[in-house]
C-alpha cells in the first residue's frame, strides 16, 4: 500500500477517533478502543496497516516513558523514600509468588524444562505499566489505596525487570554473542563489577544533575518567556535521561522515572506537566494502537483452546497471589 507519511496518519487517527469513543460509550476502558482500532487497521483484518503497526512500535513506546517521568513528578523524593517498603514488600511478594506457581505448572503440566518453566514464568510474572496505570487513572483510582498498591507492585516489576534480563542469558542455550540482532549496551564487555559501578555512576548523575544542573538551566530558560523553548527543553530531558540509561542496558522508562522524581520539588514542576503531557497521551494511544495491529492472529486460530485456557489460568494465578497480598496487607 501507498506508504506516504500523511495517508498513515489519517489511517492511525481516523481508527482511534471512531473506535474510542466507541468503547467508551459501552463504559469501556479507552484502551480497549486503541487495541480495537488496530485490531481493525491491521493486517488480519481491513489491512490498511501492515508491518507499519510493528515498525511504529519503536515510536509509540516513548510514551511509556513520558507516562512514567510524569508519575516521577507527581512522586516527591521523602514520599518515594518511605514507600520503599511498601513497594519492597508488595512488589517482591506478588514477583517471587506468580513466579514460583508458574514454574511449578509449567514444570509439572506443560512437561518443560526447567529453564524454559524459569524464563517463561519470569516474563509472564511481570505487567504491563502503561495499560494498569492508564486504566487506574480513566476510573479514578491513582490515589486510592488501590492505586497506590498497584503503582508499588508495578514499579518494583520495572525495577525487578533489569536483574531479571541480565539473568535470562544464563538460561538460554543458544549463544546471543553470536546473534547479530542480540540487544547489546555499551558496557557489555566489561567485568560484571565495573558495569556495576558504572550503572551506579549514571544513576548518580542523573540525581546530581537533575539538582544542580537540570533547574538552573530551566531557570534560564524560563527566563527566555518562550513556551515552545521550555517544552523543547522537557522533550530533551525525558529523551536524554532515557537514552543515558539505554547505554547502560537499562530501562529507559525506569530513567524518566528516577528524572521526575529529582525534579518533583522544583517549582517547574506543574509547567513540566503541562507541557509533557498532551504528548504522553498521544504516543499511548498511539503505543496502544500499534499493539493491536501487531497481534498475530494467526497464532491465535492455530492455537486458540491453548491459548484461551493459557490466558484464564495465568489470570487467575496472578489475580489468586494478589488477593492473599492484599489480605495479609489488609488492603481492600
Amino acid at each position: 500500500m501507498d506508504s506516504n507519511f500523511l495517508l498513515q496518519a489519517i489511517i492511525y487517527l481516523t481508527a482511534a477517533v471512531i473506535c474510542v469513543p466507541i468503547a467508551k460509550k459501552l463504559g469501556l476502558s479507552s484502551i480497549i478502543g486503541y487495541l480495537l482500532a488496530g485490531i481493525v487497521i491491521g493486517p488480519y483484518v481491513l489491512g490498511f496497516i501492515g508491518q507499519e503497526g510493528q515498525d511504529i512500535m519503536h515510536f509509540a513506546e516513548f510514551g511509556v516513558v513520558m507516562m512514567l517521568f510524569l508519575i516521577g513528578l507527581e512522586l516527591e523524593p521523602s514520599k518515594f523514600w518511605k514507600m520503599r517498603k511498601f513497594i519492597l514488600g508488595l512488589g517482591s511478594a506478588q514477583l517471587i509468588g506468580t513466579t514460583l506457581i508458574l514454574f511449578l505448572g509449567c514444570l509439572f503440566f506443560m512437561d518443560w524444562k526447567w529453564k524454559t518453566s524459569l524464563a517463561i514464568s519470569l516474563a509472564l510474572a511481570l505487567s504491563s505499566t502503561a495499560i494498569v496505570l492508564q486504566t487506574l487513572k480513566e476510573k479514578g483510582l491513582s490515589n486510592t489505596s488501590v492505586g497506590r498498591s498497584s503503582f508499588a507492585v508495578l514499579l518494583f516489576q520495572d525495577i525487578a525487570v533489569i536483574p531479571i534480563l541480565a539473568f535470562l542469558p544464563l538460561l538460554s542455550t543458544v549463544n546471543l554473542e553470536a546473534t547479530s540482532d542480540a540487544p547489546q549496551s555499551i558496557i557489555t564487555g566489561y567485568s560484571s563489577w565495573l558495569q556495576t559501578l558504572i550503572v551506579l555512576g549514571i544513576i548518580s548523575t542523573i540525581y546530581f544533575s537533575g539538582r544542580f544542573l537540570l533547574v538552573p538551566l530551566l531557570h534560564i530558560i524560563a527566563k527566555t518567556r518562550l513556551q515552545e523553548l521550555f517544552t523543547a527543553s522537557a522533550l530533551l530531558l525525558v529523551i536524554g535521561v532515557s537514552y543515558s540509561m539505554q547505554l547502560v542496558g537499562l530501562s529507559p522508562a525506569l530513567g524518566a522515572f528516577m528524572a521526575g522524581v529529582v525534579l518533583a520539588n522544583s517549582e517547574f514542576r506543574h509547567e513540566l506537566e503541562g507541557n509533557i503531557a498532551p504528548f504522553k497521551g498521544l504516543l499511548l494511544g498511539l503505543f496502544f494502537l500499534g499493539v493491536g495491529a501487531s497481534i498475530n492472529f494467526n497464532l491465535i486460530v492455530e492455537n486458540p483452546l491453548f491459548i484461551f485456557v493459557f490466558g484464564a489460568v495465568l489470570t487467575f494465578v496472578k489475580f489468586a497471589v494478589l488477593f492473599v497480598i492484599s489480605r495479609i496487607n489488609k488492603k481492600n
